[in-house]
């Protein structure tokens, strides 16, 4: 009986992961690091992406091919500057033209910059403000009208540990990051009963280019190995000593998209290697 019912999880949980295809993908930040890798997860289980950068279309190009040739559909590319209300509004537009109605919402794109409070420039904190934190608000407001007339969407907010706990000299990033998770359970209130849910996924350290450049620079002020560098940063915080994957967080959106995940909202859900367990 133990084998049969995990055959039928297994085949429910696959085939709530096929319904996505064709549906469109909106993924903020999404031509590197984390957001690629979501990009990529959602173009594997056939769905129509929307990829967004502050790189000019004719940078990504190759980019936008690979992506298509992976969802063997649709893709298109925005350079919005989504600290911008007004951009954010024309990116959503640009999505519904070129490939329909937004189903799914992901908004991953962030920015970071550390300074202890009293030195903390008052320009950082509104343009930090602006991305991490407004921007979700304006790409939510813009795509969720048209969500409750199909009666099924999904918003997937990409917070951060940093949304759960704090770290010295990151205010406006915790800030934005707890707000994040405010912001998506009032969403998720809002929308109970409509088929349209709200989530936060809340990584720990993930290996991006730019974190794998931070242990390339601590190996070479130390003196020490890559792998020991990388241990350095990964134990003070993630007690797994490894990181993140973007890829993982990619496969954990994909199911949160699907209807297997229909049921869960309002949640923020961890994937930090033990992070916030303490």
């Amino acid at each position: 009986m133990g084998s049969n019912f995990n055959e039928i999880a297994l085949q429910k949980s696959t085939s709530g992961i096929q319904t996505l295809k064709g549906k469109c993908v909106v993924v903020t930040g999404s031509t590197s690091g984390i957001g690629l890798g979501i990009a990529t997860e959602f173009a594997k289980a056939g769905c129509r992406i929307m990829l967004h950068g502050l790189e000019p279309e004719s940078q990504v190009l190759s980019l936008i091919q690979e992506i298509a040739s992976i969802s063997n559909d649709k893709v298109a590319y925005s350079g919005a500057n989504i600290g911008d209300p007004e951009q954010c509004k024309a990116l959503i537009d640009l999505a519904n033209k070129e490939l329909g109605k937004v189903d799914i919402l992901v908004n991953n794109a962030g920015v970071q910059f550390t300074s202890p409070v009293q030195d903390f420039p008052a320009e950082k904190w509104r343009w930090l403000l602006d991305v991490n934190l407004n921007a979700p608000f304006y790409l939510t407001q813009a795509v969720i009208p048209q969500m409750y007339e199909r009666k099924w969407g999904r918003i997937i907010h990409i917070a951060s540990t940093h949304g759960k706990v704090a770290s010295k000299n990151k205010s406006a990033y915790c800030v934005s990051k707890h707000g994040l998770l405010g912001f998506s359970k009032v969403v998720a209130l809002e929308a109970a009963g409509t088929g349209v849910t709200s989530n936060c996924i809340c990584p720990g350290w993930v290996l991006t280019p730019l974190v794998q450049q931070q242990v390339e620079r601590i190996s070479e002020e130390k003196g020490i190995s890559y792998e020991a560098a990388k241990l350095q940063l990964l134990l003070e915080k993630q007690p797994s000593g490894e990181f993140v994957k973007p890829e993982d967080l990619g496969a954990f959106a994909v199911f949160l998209g699907s209807d297997a995940a229909s049921q869960i909202t309002g949640a923020a859900l961890s994937m930090d290697g033990g992070w916030t367990t303490v």
